[in-house]
């Protein structure tokens, strides 16, 4: 007996029946793959949707919250950021280079669908281990993959993460984030209005390429026997076509010929005309033969539920489309009417705007009516693993510490990030800082944009909860240590199987702890993504929150120090002090990843968050870094093998000092002469300070712990990387 359509489609058997009851009767097959694409996971948060209201999303300086296309707040000086995260890492397990690189596609259509002239990328990324062949393969294949479709589109990659663990292996997590810049009265919505108007298709016809793709990739794990069948879902981009797409749009928007507009990325037509037409509380009859096409022979459900790039579709009003149509011709740009927005909140696919009726269904029930499911949560039984605090110290520290170093230099040189050389700190620093130009005239302002992006799945495997929180500080201060205040929070979530009751757990108490960083924090969360089913045949990632923070740099007279050394300079590290080694990095290294995470006080954060951002600006410190994951020693040797100027540390008392992984420190590098006015400041802030040390010589010293060459420190971060990647060593 073969298997009903509607779960062959990925639908069960009660939202099949919740199908039919929206209706009035059963649904045709046409009916059933749009309903199927719209109420999967990627697309409707079904699984997520209770828990993440629980995110404070309001501020006076936001104006755009979560549920559009992007976050969009003010910036002043009559500008606005449009910022945005999002997964592609189903796709990028399959095919890496396309699943990258259509990722990158679909990110810079979410923020210039906003009004907003994309300006930068950054790229979290995580695969398995880097001596597992296939896991090379695939990291050789994204990086690529973003490289090749952002440097052709012409809109930088300006930072990011590379991380390689045992977790990730089969199932990479390749995401991406966009900002883009408007003038705030360019700010457009993703909705429909205006009975009689039409909608238009722009870009690229439509393909059986990524056809049901959120539904077939993002709702399933992996197995190696599975992996083939899903090629045909993974999208192929172009960005030439992209590029085209960007500028014939904001030409429409600048010359208001553009009531609304929407990507097509997920789930495709079906997804852009129902939340438009549902979102502004309207209907649209859609015309499927009218949709160009690029293969013969294709079906309505393909043609609805192709995810083909480079798309998106304009609400104009019917005098104006001759001016669309003019625009687009001007950038080659494919411009086909293929709706008509109607009242009564139906969405009508046709064969022909007077012919057949091939499905009628609300368009709010495919967007806004999507099941909402409270699944079981349920702890875990067990902990992670023994803790570290419980091992014996390591015989010679600086062995252990030469492993943990790895620079991702490698990754950052197949970008360009100073495209429109706006870029004044690029990639491999605590944060990203860009200049803020308007971007209607190109005036400077003098002020900056600030960007990281931070998640780290030990902490969040331990206690979901206070990890998250965790990242959303070690966000700050990376904004802070490039003079940065924070203005928002984007997140994606990663984790596994959302059926399975300790992955649910995981979700909440992550959200959980981002809502109470956040507040405590006083920043909005603006947008985010969730992606579930990230497994391997059969077992489940660590929780893996990635948090992008955006922050704004109020006054941009000098870059900012970076994470470097200079000889003669007093260290000093700002912050509380270690309490363990639970969740840690070397830890985990020595097969030990439990245990307890390091108490986080998110007053103290704040307060050495708001210390360091002054020093900064003031140009009081001339090299600052966070600690995080590594602890000191990580953050110390970065610092030299990055100078070229080595450390005289004699305040660390054991290893669980030097890798503990303790919240809210920064080191500062001090000119003796600043010292008394920086620690008159410490004081002031009450942040705790120790003077741990002196920068210079060619030597890596803590004593009582080990004494070590700069030289082979500076090997050891440099050449790991590219040596284990097969592309030789960061000096040739």
């Amino acid at each position: 007996m073969s298997e009903p359509l509607h779960r062959a489609l990925g639908l069960t058997d009660d939202e099949a029946a919740a199908i039919d009851g929206i209706l009035g009767r059963a649904a045709n097959p046409l009916e059933l793959a749009m309903y199927s694409v719209m109420w999967s996971e990627h697309c409707s948060y079904k699984s997520s949707r209770i828990h993440l209201g629980r995110l404070p999303t309001e501020a006076p300086w936001v104006l755009v919250g979560p549920g559009e296309n992007a976050g969009v707040v003010d910036v002043g000086d009559g500008i606005a950021a449009a910022i945005r995260i999002e997964s592609h890492n189903h796709p990028s397990a399959i095919e890496p280079y396309q699943g990258a690189a259509t990722g990158v596609g679909g990110i810079l259509r979410d923020i210039f669908t906003m009004g907003a002239r994309p300006i930068a990328l950054m790229d979290p990324l995580r695969f398995g281990p880097i001596d597992d062949p296939r896991s090379r393969w695939i990291a050789e294949g994204v990086v690529s993959g973003v490289s090749g479709y952002g440097n052709a589109v012409g809109v930088p990659t300006v930072g990011g993460e590379t991380v390689f663990d045992a977790t990730y292996r089969g199932n990479p997590l390749v995401n991406v984030l966009c900002l883009g810049l408007l003038p705030t009265e360019r700010l457009v919505l993703g909705q429909a209005s205006g009975v009689g108007n039409l909608a238009v298709l722009l870009g690229s016809s439509t393909g059986r390429d990524g056809i049901g793709g959120v539904s077939v990739l993002a709702s399933a794990g992996f197995s190696e026997e599975t992996d083939a069948d899903k090629r045909p879902s993974v999208q192929v981009g172009d960005p030439f076509e992209e590029k085209r797409l960007i500028e014939a749009c904001l030409a429409l928007l600048d010359e208001g010929l553009v009531v609304g507009i929407q990507d097509l990325g997920g789930a495709g037509l079906t997804c852009a005309t129902s939340e438009t037409a549902s979102r502004g509380g309207v209907g649209m009859d859609v015309d499927v033969s009218a949709v160009p096409r690029r293969e013969p022979g294709m079906e309505p459900h393909e043609v609805m539920t192709s995810e083909s790039q480079e798309r998106m579709l304009a609400i104009v009003e019917p005098d104006g489309l001759d001016r669309v149509r003019g625009i687009c011709e001007r950038w080659e740009v494919r411009a086909a009417v293929i709706g008509r927005v109607t009242d009564g909140g139906a969405l009508r696919i046709l064969d022909g705007f007077d012919g057949e009726v091939l499905a009628d269904v609300p368009a709010a029930s495919l967007h806004e009516d999507a099941p909402l499911y409270d699944r079981p949560r349920q702890a875990p039984d067990a902990p992670l693993g023994p803790s570290a605090d419980d091992l014996d110290a390591p015989d010679d520290p600086a062995v252990d510490l030469l492993d943990l170093l790895a620079d991702p230099a490698w990754v950052y040189r197949q970008y360009d990030h100073q495209l429109f050389l706006n870029t004044v700190v690029g990639p491999g620093d605590d944060a990203t800082v860009l200049r803020l130009k308007h971007p209607g005239t190109g005036v400077d302002t003098g002020r900056g944009l600030a960007l990281t992006t931070d998640g780290n799945h030990r902490w969040c495997a331990v206690d979901p909860r206070r990890g998250t929180a965790m990242l959303v500080a070690e966000s700050l201060l990376n904004l802070a240590c490039v003079g940065a205040r924070p203005l928002a929070v984007v997140n994606c979530l990663n984790l596994g199987n959302p059926e399975n009751p300790e992955v649910m757990w995981q979700l909440s108490e992550a959200v959980d702890g981002m809502a109470s960083a956040c507040r405590a924090l006083d920043v909005p969360v603006v947008g985010g993504n969730v992606s579930l089913y990230n497994e391997s045949a059969g077992t489940d990632i660590y929780p893996t929150p990635v948090i992008g923070l955006l922050g704004i740099v109020d006054r941009l007279d000098r870059r900012p120090p970076g994470a470097t050394l200079v000889d003669g300079h007093r260290l000093l590290l700002l912050g509380p002090e270690a309490d363990g080694l639970g969740g840690s990095r070397w830890g985990a290294a020595h097969g030990a990843p439990g245990g307890r995470l390091p108490d986080l006080d998110l007053t103290m954060v704040a307060a050495v968050a708001e210390l360091v951002r002054g020093l900064v600006i003031d140009g009081l410190v001339d090299g600052v870094h966070d600690v995080s994951s590594g602890g000191l020693g990580v953050a110390l040797a970065e610092m030299a093998a990055r100078s070229g100027i080595g450390v005289h540390v004699a305040r660390v008392s054991d290893h669980r000092v030097l890798f503990g992984e303790a919240p809210g420190r920064v080191v500062v590098a001090v000119h003796p002469d600043r010292l008394v006015e920086v620690l008159e400041r410490t004081g002031v802030a009450g942040v705790p300070t120790s003077r741990i040390g002196l920068a210079g010589g060619d030597r890596i010293t803590v004593k009582g712990l080990f004494d070590i060459g700069l030289d082979e420190v500076t090997t050891a971060f440099t050449d790991r990387l590219p040596e284990a990647l097969g592309v030789g060593t960061a000096s040739r």
